[in-house]
């Protein structure tokens, strides 16, 4: 997969494609994603009020944090959109703000539609010239793997990731994603497997992942051909420890990406205690 240079936000042109962006910093700074998620219980943990100018003070104080310490940033959008268009210059700021500490940035969307719908939200997220484009975006598969392509050649064309929702944390999931298939397949692995044909040959990691929940049953999941990335939600607050994350992925979680949001966020406001945490977890799963 090759990439053409193009102007982000906040990113010096982007040369590599993002799975080789990925696994150098993954070696650079570890593994662990940090989530941003200004949930209203985290702005009153942190003495902020439920307003604009709450957010932008937590998110921002966060960030400070988070970005120079981890290989990636992960800004749950649907907490911004809250605020209307304010909220969103506020996400526009964490992007850009992550971006220029060296960190990638993984907008947590789960976008997914059919066709020019789909495409204007590969331009939103995945376009260099747009204010909002991250390195990667997460993007649901539900109305089929195919309606998915606008994201996928946008983010090919621009050196970005997808990380496609196969079996996620969540315990309403199970009976969708575990369903089977006529060929016998569960759902997910169909997921996986169509992720798989996509980064196909490509050395290092392919630029599309999936999204595995850290609390799911080990051999669920066939992840062997992937070639990708595996975002890993459910470490921490919902209760998955590192030796899930070694039972369900293999000891040496190759391409694994443990997502850390709210557990992490609650050691703040204070930067110290924050970092401290980081740095612990990351120690953790190394």
């Amino acid at each position: 997969m090759t990439a053409r240079a193009v102007p982000g936000n906040g990113q010096a042109s982007l040369t590599a494609p993002f799975g080789r962006r990925l696994a150098g910093k993954i070696r650079e700074r570890g593994a662990l994603c940090a989530g941003i998620d200004p949930h209203p219980g985290l702005l009153d943990a942190w003495d902020l009020p439920r307003n604009v100018s709450g957010l932008e003070k937590f998110a921002l104080a966060a960030t400070d944090v988070l970005a120079p310490e981890t290989a990636v940033i992960k800004p749950q959008s649907a907490f911004f959109e809250a605020y209307g268009a304010p909220g969103i210059a506020v996400l526009e700021r964490v992007i850009a703000h992550a971006q220029d500490a060296g960190a990638l940035v993984l907008l947590d969307v789960k976008r997914g539609d059919i066709g020019s719908t789909m495409g204007a939200y590969a331009a939103a997220y995945l376009n260099g010239h747009s204010p909002l484009a991250a390195d990667a975006v997460t993007i649901s598969p539900y109305l089929g793997f195919g309606s998915l392509a606008p994201a996928i050649e946008t983010a090919r064309a621009e050196g970005r990731g997808v990380f496609v929702l196969a079996r996620t944390s969540n315990p309403e999931a199970a009976a969708v994603q575990n369903a089977l298939l006529p060929n016998g397949k569960t759902v997910a692995q169909s997921i996986v497997d169509e992720a798989a044909a996509v980064n196909e040959g490509v050395p290092v990691l392919g630029d599309a992942g999936v999204v595995v929940g850290a609390t799911v049953t080990p051999g669920e999941l066939d992840l062997s051909a992937l070639n990708g990335p595996v975002l890993a939600p459910g470490f921490g607050a919902q209760g998955a420890t590192v030796s899930d994350l070694r039972a369900l992925f293999g000891e040496g979680l190759p391409g694994v990406l443990p997502a850390s949001s709210r557990d992490l966020l609650r050691r703040g406001p204070d930067p110290a205690a924050l970092r401290a945490a980081v740095r612990e977890i990351q120690s953790s799963i190394t």
